[in-house]
């Protein structure tokens, strides 16, 4: 890989391994298991493998690694380990470096299910987690201590969109030690620049704008090739939440249109929240790329657009988004995001459903809030679709 090249060139050319037939799109290499050419060599290998040596799936696999070198190369950073999901990666990330007794100061804005793995499992296993807004330096300052291992937070929150100031955050925590770790889904690799601002890991549910047609489960953690390597890799080959070759080719061939889809779906989503600013029908349009976000110089400083998603919450509450949702005729209902396709969910009683009615209220997840992941359609037709949505939602 040429040290030079832009990153667009980047995501369709860096990681590529050619086998002797060189061939043009990247092989999938579906095996479980290598050969060696004798005893000696397996032992060799198993003591230490080198750089293209491979010993089982779990641990390694020259497709799977082909992905992790592309993403890796393309966040920035020195190494990733490729895993079976968003959740894999988040939870790995955490596990892999935590144990009893370490404090770790996270944002309180999460996805439920990042919510459930700081709140159930590393607390059940000796690890103290404190919970902070996001959005409010003072509480880090308050919260990190001398003996706090990590922070961790989503870059821009789901579903709300919060921004964190990632680079206000790194500071304080590595002046304690701690390691900062970053879910940059919101994000997306397009518009990072999360390592530049201070992140020592960075984690991505490759389910989302990665694969970005809704076919594949997956994830990535990336960072130092120590931490890759000694501290993650470890843990995930035991623990099993390795990513499948065949599942690594898919995300190869969704980084190659990346950047052209994510940036498209970007300026839609901004003609949207543009259309939609005043409708007496909602009582909050949040896209953290339109003027009226809270955090709109952030955003610009931080990620230059503002990203796939918006929040439209319905003053009607839930039967009125209710309504809206069942009224639409080219988005799609599901929970997921990131895709071609335009998703609308409603997180209060979906994706956040478990949280008490309380800790929604302090997210602000109202019963009116409908996440839109904006897809790939055509704008007009979008607008139009989500207009007349709006005109049934009563």
């Amino acid at each position: 890989m040429s040290e030079t090249w832009k990153r667009r060139t980047k995501m369709v050319h860096s990681g590529s391994r050619r086998s002797q037939y060189n061939e043009v799109s990247e092989a999938i290499f579906l095996t479980q298991g290598f050969v060696y050419d004798t005893a000696e060599a397996a032992e060799a290998r198993f003591i230490k493998a080198g750089d293209d040596e491979f010993i089982y799936a779990r641990y390694g696999n020259p497709t799977v690694a082909m992905f992790e070198d592309r993403i890796a190369g393309l966040e920035g950073t020195e190494d990733g380990f490729a895993t079976a999901s968003g959740m894999a990666a988040v939870s790995g990330a955490l596990t892999s470096m935590l144990r009893a007794g370490d404090h770790v100061v996270s944002a309180r804005a999460l996805f439920g299910s990042c919510l459930y793995v700081l709140e159930e499992v590393l607390t059940r296993f000796g690890v103290e987690v404190t919970f902070v807004d996001g959005t409010d330096i003072d509480q880090w300052r308050a919260a990190i201590r001398p003996d706090t291992r990590a922070v961790f937070f989503e870059t821009v929150s789901n579903p709300t969109l919060d921004v964190v100031d990632i680079r206000a955050v790194a500071d304080l925590a590595h002046a304690s030690g701690a390691t900062v770790i970053v879910d940059n889904v919101f994000a997306t690799p397009v518009f990072s620049r999360a390592v530049e601002q201070g992140a020592d890991v960075v984690i991505y549910s490759a389910t989302k704008h990665i694969d970005g047609q809704g076919r594949a489960l997956g994830g990535v953690i990336l960072g130092t090739r120590e931490f890759i390597r000694g501290t993650v890799e470890p843990y995930m080959k035991h623990t099993g939440g390795s990513m499948s070759p065949f599942t690594a080719w898919i995300m190869l061939k969704g980084l190659e249109t990346i950047d052209l889809r994510v940036r498209a779906q970007a300026e839609t989503a901004l003609r949207i929240a543009n259309e939609l600013q005043g409708d007496a029908r909602l009582a909050r349009v949040i896209y953290p790329g339109h003027p009226s976000h809270a955090q709109h110089e952030l955003v610009t400083a931080q990620m230059g657009q503002g990203g796939t998603v918006l929040a439209l919450d319905l003053a009607g509450g839930q039967g009125a988004a209710f309504r809206f949702l069942n009224a639409l005729d080219i988005v799609v209902i599901s929970n997921n995001l990131g895709d071609a396709k335009s998703i609308a969910t409603h997180p209060a009683t979906t994706t956040h459903q478990r949280l008490p009615d309380a800790a929604k209220a302090q997210l602000g997840i109202t019963p009116g809030l409908v996440r839109l992941s904006v897809g790939l359609e055509d704008p007009d037709d979008l607008i139009e679709d989500i207009t007349r949505a709006l005109d049934a939602s009563g």
